[in-house]
């Protein structure tokens, strides 16, 4: 097999998507960390959107970490991180798109708003689109302890690093995962279990350090500004 690269930054939960799939593929890769706040001259060529993550494999050079772990689950397709069938798999993906289209933005939405009427909107679009998963998600697709069973997949890794963050929310916003969701309180308790997880996660204090520039929105970066635009 090819050699497997990944470009990554351990401060960008997209990048840690695709660290964690490669981790629960059991893929032995070399990971090249990139620094956003310089990044060297020559990145352009590797990404032509300058994010990461991006993975190198062979010839083939594939960036925007959920069509990554997509490829990473034809690339090595032990063990599955997708279900079997059409329908489900199908059903994955709209949860995976539900993250990309309206959970993760309100994350940072939520960040960024600086007039209180502003983050009391985006606070409670966040804790709705929590209620959702809770009980149109985890509390139909699943009986086991991860998004679709007794096996974790794409979404739980899709996911899990904004949930790795919320330190940065509850620090700056004051929101918390409501207690009474009681199934995205099991699902993250056994998604921190994950050696996967153990192996890329990072303290809560180098979260919030990391978002500060969000929550004061001073933030830079390519991701701040297409929030921005959006």
């Amino acid at each position: 097999m090819a050699k497997v690269e990944i470009y990554s930054a351990q401060v960008c939960p997209f990048a840690q998507r695709s660290r964690l799939t490669l981790l629960e593929k059991g893929v032995d890769f070399e990971v090249i960390e990139i620094d956003l706040n310089h990044k060297p001259d020559w990145f352009q060529s590797v990404s032509p959107y300058l994010k990461v993550p991006v993975v190198k494999v062979g010839d083939d050079r594939v960036w925007e970490s959920s069509i990554i772990n997509e490829y990473l689950e034809e690339v090595f397709p032990e063990p599955p991180l997708m279900p079997p069938t059409p329908g489900q798999r199908a059903i994955a993906r709209i949860w995976i798109d539900f993250a990309n289209s309206q959970f993760i933005p309100a994350f940072y939405k939520l960040l960024m708003a600086q007039e209180g009427d502003r983050q009391r909107e985006w606070a409670t679009q966040l804790v709705a689109h929590l209620r959702f998963l809770e009980y149109e998600g985890l509390g139909k697709t699943s009986q086991g302890p991860f998004w679709l069973g007794d096996r974790v997949s794409l979404v739980d890794l899709t996911y899990a690093p904004w949930f790795e963050r919320w330190s940065a929310l509850s620090h700056y916003r004051g929101v918390e995962i409501p207690a009474e969701y009681t199934r995205l309180h099991q699902w993250w308790q056994a998604m921190q279990a994950r050696p996967s997880m153990q192996a890329t996660q990072q303290p809560a204090e180098f979260h919030i350090a990391a978002y500060e520039k969000y929550a004061n929105d001073t933030a830079t970066g390519i991701s701040a500004q297409e929030l921005r635009r959006t």
